[in-house]
């Protein structure tokens, strides 16, 4: 996809409950390389005993301490991708015969609670570094988490005043963690089923309902859920006192209002209407497509319901910059591919770390020859942990 197009970026699920922060670091940088800064990650904390099962783990981490442990996850992933090497370390030199500078590449140390590392980022920084950071969290530890890491936010409610709370906590969440709150973008999950007519529309809508498999739904509610419906009738009332909720998935999606998906029908311009109307009044920055048939739905989407959006000013007619990376495009700031100054990212950049390191140096510190201590970059909750960063042994050639 990324050598068929310039300017589309893509978002890649990972699960920091079951894949090592290393794993993921060394996968997210050459794809950031390969599409030109065109990746983001969508960072995710799993639940289920099933998935856990699959990872060789008996069951599942209960639901706020995934998000403490993803705290020292991104901690890790940060100093990879931001601290490990400088800028200007690949020197690609035939002579002297040198591919990268040594003296600029440095060994992360971590040790926390949930998570341990030692080592070396695998490649040089990618035109991100750090890739775009997306999340879906909506429980309360969700939101704390997205305040402080995310950047993209999957989101989805079934009113239009409950998705503005949404978009407002969330904000608040960055404001909380010193973040700029419009550097967060949400997008609401969105069906459309477009016709050029009604009875187009409604004629696909009973197409799909017909295809759908009420099995199929079931089973997938189990697997998200954990809970096993088998025990009930189809018309029987599920009974929310016979499940341990506080185990079960299902309280990400009744207690969270988690997963709703809006379904519009109609026209382009009737399904334009609903859209403007989410769009402004919810505070959210776009949508989430979720599809019926493909390819139908997106060629729908594209060939009947962006020209309407764009008639209306409130879709864009060209990329802010083509080419150009996603989190660019993404930000609507061309020029800054990096992560913003306020993101924790950021704030672990290794110029950050070196500025830090000459200051206290200045004032006398002491400091070791080959190895350099330094505190942690105070990151709203983050477990207080000291972390060294030792140069790389030069090469003898």
């Amino acid at each position: 996809m990324a050598q068929a197009t310039t300017s589309i970026g893509f978002a890649v699920t990972q699960s920091t409950s079951y894949l090592s922060p290393y794993a993921v670091a060394r996968t997210m940088s050459p794809l950031d390389h390969i599409t030109g800064g065109r990746v983001g990650i969508n960072v995710v904390t799993s639940f289920g005993k099933a998935p856990a099962k699959c990872f060789g783990i008996e069951d599942a981490v209960p639901h706020d301490e995934r998000y403490a442990a993803a705290e020292e996850y991104m901690e890790i992933l940060y100093r990879l991708w931001e601290q490990s090497w400088e800028d200007g370390a690949q020197v690609w030199s035939p002579n002297p015969e040198m591919a990268y500078n040594p003296s600029k590449i440095h060994k992360i140390e971590f040790e926390g609670k949930y998570h341990k590392f030692s080592g070396y980022h695998q490649t040089h920084p990618s035109p991100q570094r750090t890739p775009s950071i997306f999340q879906a969290g909506q429980s309360k530890s969700g939101i704390a988490f997205a305040g402080r890491h995310a950047e993209g936010i999957y989101c989805g409610t079934p009113t239009i005043p409950k998705l503005r709370a949404y978009a407002d906590s969330v904000r608040q969440s960055a404001r909380d963690a010193g973040r700029d709150p419009s550097t967060v973008k949400l997008f609401c999950s969105l069906c459309p089923i477009l016709g050029r007519t009604e009875e187009e529309a409604q004629a696909k809508y009973e197409k799909y309902r017909k295809n759908a498999s009420v099995q199929g739904g079931l089973a997938s509610f189990c697997a998200l859920t954990g809970v096993d419906l088998g025990k009930y009738d189809l018309d029987q009332p599920f009974n929310f006192d016979d499940e341990e909720l506080s185990k079960a998935g299902i309280q990400a999606i009744f207690n969270n209002s988690r997963r709703w998906r809006m379904t519009s029908l109609g026209t382009p311009e009737q399904v334009a209407d609903v859209v403007e109307k989410w769009f402004v009044e919810g505070d959210i920055d776009g949508f989430n497509i979720a599809y019926q048939s493909n390819p139908e739905s997106i060629e729908d989407l594209v060939e009947l319901l962006v020209p309407e959006l764009q008639k209306r000013g409130i879709y864009r007619d060209e990329y802010p910059v083509v080419g150009g990376t996603l989190r660019e495009n993404m930000q609507n700031k061309p020029g800054q591919p990096l992560a913003a100054p306020d993101h924790p990212a950021a704030k672990l950049r290794w110029d950050k770390v070196k500025a830090a390191e000459d200051t206290k140096c200045a004032n006398g510190g002491e400091q070791q020859a080959t190895a350099k201590t330094y505190e942690l970059v105070e990151l709203g909750k983050t477990p207080a942990v000291s972390v060294t960063v030792d140069a790389m042994p030069v090469a003898s050639s």
